[in-house]
């Protein structure tokens, strides 16, 4: 009995019945094969028509833009991760005039373009410089890039919330429950059971939202900030070669890649604990 448990286990699976090429399949390799065509163009373009005089030139006012794009999007993150709490609890809150409160200014500022907030903190705002000079507020919003970071800190803060309102709705409920049989106060139950957890859950989201920072801080070159998009405008317009523009995209490119394999890596670490 024995043995022919040990022959059946011995029996090799049947090789797997070969994929026709199937009208979907056909299409889907003539994008990969455009895709790659594209990709292999662009990189050639840029590779023959490299002018070490302009790259001598121009490319210190690149990696000035790009400092200004990340000092941009890491402050406007980390003012709006600090804010995103109190306006995620308040989403998460049984009285139903702060979570009123809470849910218009996530609906406002989500719902809304974000080069709508940038244009109405700058160009609005700045119509009412005499009461802004008289409450000493004149002097940060008179700054584009100020503002810039307000409406970053405003619009990231609201979808920052939402993830993580929804990252702690995600948390099982016997988990406070368990805590309370145990005496632990809420307060405590938050902080350092519910709270990891949920951050856990919104490690992708968060990366996510980064990412799409990193690509939207492109828009306050429009009010005259010289991140890396502002560098880029201002070096077509002495040039008139939309080069520059095509190295602005490889620099975010390289950016948002570098970011996706950092926040990849983060995630992996400290979710290493649950792949077993």
């Amino acid at each position: 009995m024995t043995e022919m448990a040990l022959n059946q286990s011995t029996v090799e699976r049947p090789p797997a019945p070969p994929r026709s090429w199937t009208a979907s399949r056909i299409w889907g390799h003539a994008f990969v094969a455009l895709w790659a065509l594209i990709g292999i163009g662009f990189v050639w373009y840029l590779a023959t028509s490299w002018n070490p005089e302009l790259v001598a030139k121009y490319g210190p006012r690149y990696w000035s833009g790009l400092k200004v794009t990340v000092s941009l999007v890491l402050s406007s993150l980390l003012a709006g991760a600090v804010l995103s709490v109190p306006v995620a609890l308040g989403r998460l809150s049984k009285n139903r005039y702060v979570g009123a409160l809470a849910y218009a200014y996530v609906y406002t500022f989500r719902g809304t373009p974000l080069l709508a907030q940038v244009f109405l903190i700058y160009y609005g705002l700045g119509q009412f410089s005499n009461e802004l000079k008289a409450i000493g507020l004149w002097g940060f919003f008179r700054d584009a890039w100020n503002c810039g970071f307000l409406a970053f800190t405003l619009n990231t803060a609201a979808y920052q919330a939402e993830i993580l309102a929804g990252a702690i709705r995600s948390v099982p409920r016997g988990q406070w429950e368990g805590a309370a049989a145990l005496g632990l106060r809420p307060s405590f139950t938050f902080r350092r059971i519910i709270f990891p957890q949920a951050l856990i859950v919104a490690l992708r989201p968060y990366g996510n939202e980064i990412i799409l920072m990193i690509k939207g801080s492109a828009i306050v070159a429009i009010i005259t900030v010289y991140d890396l998009m502002g560098q880029a405008r201002w070096v077509f317009s002495k040039t008139f070669d939309f080069q520059a523009y095509l190295w602005a995209a490889v620099f975010y490119l390289i950016v948002v890649e570098i970011l996706r394999n950092i926040w990849a890596w983060l995630e992996a670490r400290l979710t290493r604990h649950l792949n077993r």
